[in-house]
């Protein structure tokens, strides 16, 4: 005889004829989605583990057997020659100068764009979106393609050999992202808090100082390391306009070693390093600032 009510074995089956199917389907696609991140981050992490092991080898090993992963034996003499040895004065002036065209770009640029920002999204004018469009247009704009006109300009202005001829170009060309990073939170920030702000005394300038540049500060930190990461790798600029090596920046380091694949490899681990520590320390505000964006947008 046929009942509504089920059994104590039914109901103890961990994939019965009601739920079996609803309790398959989400262990399958968490299943998948591990399968497909693990194949992601082994992309990902498996050129730094190589780099970071081959810069531990010698040049027979690295050459004659490259598949293997870990290095017989330890040569970690070539980490040390990066920071003590022949070149070791050119690599700490190489991360001076880096450290300098960086704290430039990242300065210029947070000034600049967020001034150029809070035109575009809190004061209406006549032409804004065209404005705000152009702008935008600026990220199809690589810098291979503006390389030698620019070079003629920087020459003209007498930056050439300078890092200032690196640093302000770089600024430029970090704008277009920034503004677009920007625009939705200074856009999201609510007319009723800027008109209380005017009716106690602040001016415009005020409001954008003391009040919308504070709430933004997720947006800031995602540009700040966007742009540091970008203007730490950029290698086609500084090869143009530096000229001594005196002036190089690191990723123009490497050519002090040749054809010495481990140094090179030692070399540009330990020139990331600065990099990626910022990476990871700001890592929070990073996520913080784009998934926010794209929900205040």
């Amino acid at each position: 005889m046929k009942s509504g009510i089920r059994t104590t074995s039914e109901r103890s089956l961990p994939f019965n004829r009601d739920r079996g199917i609803g309790t398959l389907r989400p262990i399958v696609r968490g299943a998948l989605l591990y399968v497909v991140l693990s194949a992601v981050a082994a992309v990902v992490l498996l050129p730094m583990v190589f780099a970071v092991l081959g810069g531990a080898k010698r040049n027979g090993q690295l050459v004659g057997d490259p598949v293997s992963l870990i290095p017989n034996p330890w040569v970690l003499t070539n980490y040390t020659d990066v920071l003590y040895g022949r070149a070791s004065s050119l690599f700490s002036q190489e991360m001076t100068n880096s450290i300098a065209v960086a704290a430039v770009v990242v300065s210029l640029t947070l000034v600049v764009g967020s001034m150029a920002t809070f035109m575009l999204a809190r004061m209406a004018f006549r032409g804004r979106e065209a404005v705000y469009t152009l702008f935008t247009l600026g990220l199809l704009f690589p810098t291979a393609v503006a390389i030698l006109p620019l070079y003629i300009v920087i020459k003209q202005v007498g930056l050439s050999g300078n890092l200032m001829g690196v640093a302000l170009p770089q600024v430029a060309f970090s704008l277009p992202l920034t503004v677009l990073i920007l625009r939705p939170f200074f856009k999201a920030i609510p007319a009723e808090l800027e008109d209380a702000a005017r009716i106690d005394g602040c001016s415009t300038f005020g409001f954008f100082w003391r009040i919308l540049l504070p709430l933004a500060r997720p947006a800031l930190a995602t540009v700040s390391i966007l742009v540091l990461v970008s203007t730490w790798n950029a290698f086609l600029l500084p090869l143009i306009v530096l000229g001594p090596a005196q002036t190089w920046t690191l990723p123009l380091g490497v050519m002090n070693y040749g054809g010495d694949a481990v140094h090179v490899l030692a070399y540009t681990v330990t020139a990331s390093v600065p990099a990626v520590v910022f990476f990871l320390v700001a890592e929070r505000q990073l996520v913080t600032g784009l998934t926010a964006g794209s929900v205040k947008g």
